[in-house]
């Protein structure tokens, strides 16, 4: 098991296919920025599907269990059941799962569970129609989205995570509401303090609803009681329902960080390595890939990487690291 400065462990990869997305949500991609001239990444420069097998097998070696397939909205990468396939076969990783905004679950769901996929998590930011709109910003009603979650649910993708970005004076309101739709259904909402990532969502700390906050709300409708941690570093804080009816999930990256358990690296669709969701710069291993460079040469790059990591960024936020540029969320994927 390979292990940075402050003795965390490498388990979890996270693969972004693509920097696309069909939404322009206000808080990842807003359509100021990555409107009709922006330019994405051409085809060539993506990893190809035989590249991002061979390097989460590397990463496989070096103690990665779990890989997370990410965007931008990866549904939107061609033939990504195959890609599902190909991960699934790799020795040592017992987990894969996918984040997606759920529109193309209904099309795609039983392709990915039948190529080994196991579970997905859908964002899904309010259950009013006109706050959902304004935020994903496309126009695209709520409905679509609770189809991809049915369809995701009887391909037998769950129990599926429900992701919700907390913004005050925009979402916040709806909160109840999200947790009693989903309460009872075996669906875990988790409802996300709205962070800093990268540096064109005009992010302020007056926008964070705080955890605390989220779970008071919450439970004073539906009385909740803590639970454990299924697993060190999990980022969610879990609550269960005290009537048995299900358990919610609270990430307070703002207010209570948890970069001491970080086991997670991340890897963009064109190839860099990145240690740290807030990070500024990747490391380039398409390069090396196609340069010629065998397992063993990026196996000992990968571990070089992490063995010097001290990415700390929840734990410093706005005393050191503020001004710093940063990679954008819809570049790898949360």
């Amino acid at each position: 098991m390979v292990s940075d400065t402050r003795s965390r462990p490498l388990r979890d990869l996270r693969i972004s296919v693509t920097d696309r997305c069909n939404f322009r949500c206000t808080y990842c991609m807003p359509k100021e920025v990555f409107g009709r001239d922006f330019h994405f990444l051409p085809a060539r420069e993506l990893l190809t599907f035989e590249e991002i097998e061979r390097l989460a097998r590397v990463f496989a070696r070096l103690g990665v269990e779990k890989l997370r397939v990410t965007g931008g909205e990866p549904l939107l990468r061609r033939d990504l059941p195959t890609l599902i396939s190909m991960l699934s076969a790799i020795p040592g990783i017992r987990d894969i799962t996918l984040t997606t905004n759920g529109v193309l679950l209904p099309k795609l769901a039983p392709a990915l569970k039948s190529a080994g996929l196991q579970r997905v998590t859908v964002s899904l930011d309010s259950l009013d129609d006109a706050v959902f709109r304004a935020m994903n910003d496309v126009d695209m009603p709520v409905a679509r989205v609770l189809e991809g979650i049915d369809a995701a649910a009887e391909a037998g993708l769950g129990p599926i995570k429900i992701n919700v970005v907390v913004k005050r004076g925009v979402n916040d309101a709806g909160l109840v509401d999200v947790a009693g739709h989903f309460r009872g259904s075996r669906h875990i909402v988790r409802f996300i303090e709205y962070m800093d990532v990268g540096t064109t969502n005009g992010w302020r700390l007056d926008d964070v609803v705080p955890a605390a906050e989220i779970v008071r709300a919450i439970d004073a409708v539906f009385p909740l009681e803590a639970l454990a941690p299924n697993y060190r570093g999990e980022v969610a804080n879990r609550y269960r329902y005290k009537d048995g009816s299900g358990e919610i999930g609270v990430i307070a990256s703002v207010t209570q960080p948890f970069c001491g358990d970080c086991s997670r690296a991340r890897l963009s669709s064109e190839g860099l390595l990145y240690t740290c969701l807030f990070a500024a710069n990747g490391r380039d291993l398409r390069a090396l890939l196609r340069a010629g460079a065998g397992d063993d040469e990026l196996a000992s790059f990968i571990e070089g990487a992490w063995h010097v990591r001290d990415d700390r960024y929840s734990e410093l936020r706005a005393r050191e690291t503020s001004h710093l540029p940063k990679v954008e969320m819809s570049h790898i994927g949360g």
